[in-house]
C-alpha cells in the first residue's frame, strides 16, 4: 500500500465525517439551535465517535459555522440552482418563490428554513458563526434585490425586505402551528411585490 492511498483514504473519511457532521448540525440548528450542538451529540446521532468529529473539525465552533455552510449548499441546491436558468427578473423571482415553497414542504430541514432559523437565534450576536449567518442571510437578501432591480422595482431594497419579510413570517407560522396554506398566501403577497 503506498502513503498516497493511505493519505487519500483518510481524506476521503474526513470528507465525508465533515459532510455528514455537518449535515446532521444543521439539521439540529432548525429545531434546537446552533448553540444546542454539542460534540457529544452529533456523534449519538451520526454513530461517529467524538475523537473523529474533533479530528475533522477542531472544535464546535468550527462544526456550527460547517452547519452554515452545509445549509447554504442545501439551499443553494433546493432552491436557487433549479431556477438559474430562468429569465432573470420576475420570471426568476417566481421561480424562486415557488421553489421556497416546495422546499419547505418536503421539509429538507426537519425544522423549516434554517436562514429564518438561524437569524432569529443569532440575530444580535458576535464571532465567526453569526458572520456566517448573517453572510448569508445578506446573500439572500442582495439575490433578492438583484432579482427585482432587474424586474424594474422602484425600490429593490425596501421590496427585498417585504418579500423576506413574508417568507420568514410564514415559516415561523408554519413551524408553530403546522399549517401549510400560509405558505401559499406568503408566496401570493411576495409575488404581488413582484408585479
Amino acid at each position: 500500500m503506498s502513503p498516497e492511498s493511505t493519505t487519500d483514504g483518510r481524506r476521503a473519511r474526513g470528507d465525508l465525517t465533515r459532510r455528514t457532521v455537518a449535515r446532521k448540525a444543521a439539521d439540529i440548528a432548525t429545531t434546537h439551535g446552533l448553540d444546542s450542538i454539542t460534540v457529544g451529540s452529533l456523534a449519538k446521532a451520526t454513530g461517529l465517535s467524538k475523537s473523529g468529529i474533533l479530528t475533522v473539525f477542531g472544535d464546535r465552533e468550527s462544526i456550527q459555522v460547517a452547519a452554515v455552510a452545509e445549509a447554504r449548499r442545501v439551499y443553494l441546491d433546493a432552491v436557487i440552482a433549479p431556477v438559474w436558468m430562468r429569465e432573470p427578473g420576475r420570471e426568476r423571482l417566481r421561480a424562486i418563490l415557488d421553489r421556497w415553497c416546495s422546499y419547505l414542504r418536503a421539509e429538507v430541514f426537519p425544522g423549516g428554513c434554517f436562514i429564518v432559523a438561524g437569524t432569529a437565534e443569532y440575530g444580535g450576536r458576535e464571532g465567526p458563526v453569526a458572520d456566517a449567518i448573517r453572510a448569508l442571510k445578506r446573500e439572500w437578501l442582495d439575490l433578492l434585490e438583484s432579482e427585482l432591480t432587474v424586474a424594474g422595482a422602484v425600490n429593490p431594497r425596501r421590496d427585498a425586505f417585504r418579500m423576506d419579510a413574508f417568507l420568514c413570517a410564514a415559516n415561523t407560522h408554519r413551524e408553530l402551528f403546522g399549517a401549510d396554506d400560509v405558505l401559499d398566501q406568503a408566496r401570493e403577497l411576495a409575488a404581488e411585490i413582484i408585479g
